[in-house]
């Protein structure tokens, strides 16, 4: 019961740390295409946000973004500290969103639930590390319809080295499971651009879905992919997007099909192929 505490406590603290992480690597990714068409160009760098020259995951500390003022490292604590503000800056009574204590509450139940199901061994401190990254992906992705490089390729490596160290899946299913996550989204992109002259999902996709043939390996692909098409189609229609043609970040309901195939995934199977047979 203490390790569950442990990894709640800890789960939102890395909750309000991947919130950072998913407003400022954007800005990061932005202005290194900056200074890199900068660099081509001879030019001078100029960013066009409204950030300090340093800026990165660490500097500056947090602040309001109306009145600048530094927030209180008390007022960080997750959760809490926004409910300490009743949601609003302690200075300028501007409103804090939301969504900051509802990623740290989520990230804090999927941790609690990840060393519920594998324990506190070297194996649940790997799938924390996925479960994290899936929460920073899918933020990243809503916000900016990106899936970063720095966080899925490490992604698909990470899940090679796991296996072929712990030796929990064969390697080759590994392998062909990451090079059949990459190609199949790849085919299926330029086949719906083929046919209709328009891009249907980013490379990004490809990359994250063959993470998640690296994790689970290839048999586990065909169910999140439908588990993610269904929850994407169902949100899709809710918001009108699909009829309204407008774009739709796909990367999240990958995330939240791969965390439930995590947790779910061999009972699922179980109920399908039972109720074929």
């Amino acid at each position: 019961m203490l390790e569950i505490i442990i990894a709640l406590i800890l789960g939102g603290l890395v909750g309000s740390f991947l919130n950072v992480v998913a407003h400022r690597l954007p800005v990061m990714m932005k202005r290194e295409w900056v200074a890199e068409c900068a660099e081509i160009d001879g030019a001078k760098v100029e960013y066009a946000d409204e950030y300090p020259e340093r800026f990165n995951i660490a500097v500056p500390a947090s602040r309001c973004p109306k009145c600048n003022s530094q927030i209180k490292p008390w007022f960080n604590i997750p959760v809490f500290g926004w409910l300490m503000l009743r949601g609003k800056c302690n200075d300028c009574s501007a409103p804090i969103s939301a969504r900051y204590p509802i990623v740290e509450g989520v990230t804090a139940i999927l941790s609690a639930a990840t060393v519920w199901q594998f324990g506190a061994t070297l194996e649940g401190l790997f799938w924390l590390g996925f479960v994290w990254s899936l929460v920073a992906l899918t933020l990243i992705d809503l916000d900016e319809m990106i899936l970063p490089d720095k966080i899925t390729l490490p992604l698909v490596w990470a899940g090679i080295l796991w296996h072929l160290w712990s030796q929990t899946l064969p390697l080759e299913t590994v392998i062909i499971g990451a090079m059949a996550g990459y190609l199949s989204l790849w085919s299926v992109y330029w086949l719906f651009k083929l046919i209709t002259g328009k891009e249907g999902m980013g490379y990004g996709d490809f990359k994250l879905f063959a993470a998640f043939g690296a994790w689970f390996g290839w048999e586990a692909l065909p169910l999140i992919i439908l588990l993610s098409a269904a929850a994407g189609a169902v949100i899709g229609l809710i918001q009108q997007r699909i009829r309204a043609g407008q774009p739709m970040a796909f990367g999240p309901y990958l995330c939240v099909a791969a965390i439930v195939y995590l947790f779910f995934g061999e009972q699922i199977m179980a109920w399908y192929l039972g109720s074929m047979f």
